[in-house]
């Protein structure tokens, strides 16, 4: 089949979350597989200083290779995309998103023809690009090089949905018919993720837990009762992760490197972890590590509320990340007071981010929610335990066997958890089980990959 992945963001070009990391991995897995792929993202000024060749193929479209013969089609447009964020800067979202992501999918749309890609599936991602699905149906839909192609929407977090005032509709160049409740129209606003959901033909979550919570109203975000219309085309499948890069026994960026077979390899790893960040250096001490967004859907509103508790107790704790300034404050009066416990790093840092998941011995993900969660399957690999709240993509591929879950979401829960995580440490032979057991787990783009293409069969044929 000819796929056309089609994402606002993809890795190693554009990143600021899991988002293109799916796009960047999941492309390699369906050429594996025999696909024909091809990518299509805005050419955004970070893209000029990648790593990768980039070739000019027109005056506003360029590419480059990935894989054996994956072209990723850059759309340029100085005014939109020339920027140094991907979506906003630091004082938020920029005004003109709208704008800029309606261009985008216009565009993305055109270049399908002018480069003769007669694409089966358009997989899109998130509200940035679903409006093409709606633009398909609403404008194309009589244009004889566009009636067979298929779209499929998958959700990667149903908390951003691309919404906007109603002023903004105008720009979009439909019918104001859409503007309504069985179209784009959410209490009053324009919602674009909405579109996307009605208009295309397959819709994915990024695991089966949380293709089912997104149709509740604890976390359907006012488009449950849409995506419960929707349930007959709506699929959870799971995430995978690059074990090309997640690869303890070839890992550039940690100390030592180990695999299940040279498991006592893995304290080094631990010991420069404890150097590296100016903790005590004891094989002993129980080492908890975090990289993670600070904010409240992270888990950070109950694990702030235990901080004291934790600090008392015989343990070390790693966090790295940024985020909500109320908890960078929270996280830093706290490692001020209690330096020999807590260390705590404000920034992107991507050797660090290795170094914690080959060198800690529990991984914390206390999410409030998570659709899939990408951490929590890192640190298997790296026979790090994770401790997750059972949500999602965490209760999806986290058990007792390789891992430790609360099911309550509060305070207290979290930390007989992680005393739990803490006794069980000290149980040597129990310890080296799980983590023999966590390695074992596998989770590679090829499952998933495996999956997407029977779906793509299925909405080819509907």
């Amino acid at each position: 089949m000819k796929i056309a992945m089609i994402a606002s963001e993809g890795a190693p070009f554009a990143k600021t979350g899991g988002l293109a990391d799916v796009v960047g991995a999941l492309p390699l897995a369906l050429e594996y597989y025999g696909q024909e792929v091809i990518i299509i993202m805005p050419g955004y000024k970070c893209i000029s200083g990648s790593r990768f060749k980039i070739n000019k193929i027109s005056e506003d479209v360029s590419f480059s290779v990935i894989g054996e013969d994956i072209k990723v089609y850059f759309i340029e447009n100085n005014l939109y995309f020339n920027r140094d964020g991907l979506y906003g800067d630091k004082n938020g979202d920029y005004r003109d998103n709208l704008e800029r992501f309606s261009f985008f999918c216009r565009r993305a749309i055109e270049l399908l023809e002018e480069i003769n890609f007669s694409a089966d599936i358009l997989h899109l991602h998130d509200w940035q690009s679903s409006l093409i699905s709606v633009y398909l149906r609403n404008i194309y839909s009589n244009e004889s090089f566009y009636k067979k192609m298929k779209c499929i929407l998958t959700i990667h977090n149903l908390g951003y949905q691309g919404i906007f005032d109603k002023g903004e509709f105008a720009k979009l160049g439909l019918s104001w018919d859409l503007f309504s409740i069985n179209g784009l129209e959410f209490y009053g606003k324009v919602n674009l993720l909405k579109g996307g959901i009605i208009s295309s033909d397959f819709i994915t979550a990024v695991s089966p837990s949380y293709a089912k919570e997104i149709q509740t109203e604890e976390f359907g975000f006012g488009l449950d009762g849409l995506l419960r219309e929707r349930k007959n085309v709506l699929n959870g499948v799971l995430n995978g992760i690059d074990y090309s890069i997640w690869d303890p026994a070839a890992d550039r960026f940690i100390m030592q490197n180990f695999s299940e077979e040279t498991l006592e390899n893995k304290v080094f790893n631990k010991e420069d972890l404890q150097k590296t960040c100016g903790l005590e250096v004891n094989r002993d001490l129980p080492l908890l590590g975090m990289v993670s967004r600070l904010a409240q859907q992270k888990g950070f509103d109950i694990l702030t509320e235990i901080l004291s508790k934790l600090c008392k107790m015989d343990l070390q704790l790693v966090i790295l990340g940024t985020g909500d300034l109320k908890y960078q404050q929270i996280l830093k009066i706290a490692a001020e007071k209690y330096p020999k416990i807590i260390s705590l790093n404000l920034r992107f840092d991507d050797r660090l981010a290795h170094q914690i998941y080959a060198g800690s011995d529990i991984f914390l993900m206390p999410s409030r929610y998570e659709p899939c969660g990408l951490g929590q399957l890192i640190s298997l690999r790296y026979g790090t335990i994770p401790l997750v709240f059972k949500t999602g993509g965490l209760k999806d591929t986290i058990n007792t066997k390789i891992g430790f879950l609360f099911s309550d979401y509060s305070k207290e829960k979290l930390f007989k958890s992680i005393e739990k995580a803490v006794f069980t440490f000290k149980n040597k032979p129990k310890w080296m089980s799980m983590i023999r057991n966590a390695m074992k787990s596998n989770f590679s783009w090829s499952i998933s990959a495996d999956k997407y293409i029977k779906l793509y069969a299925k909405a080819k044929r509907s």
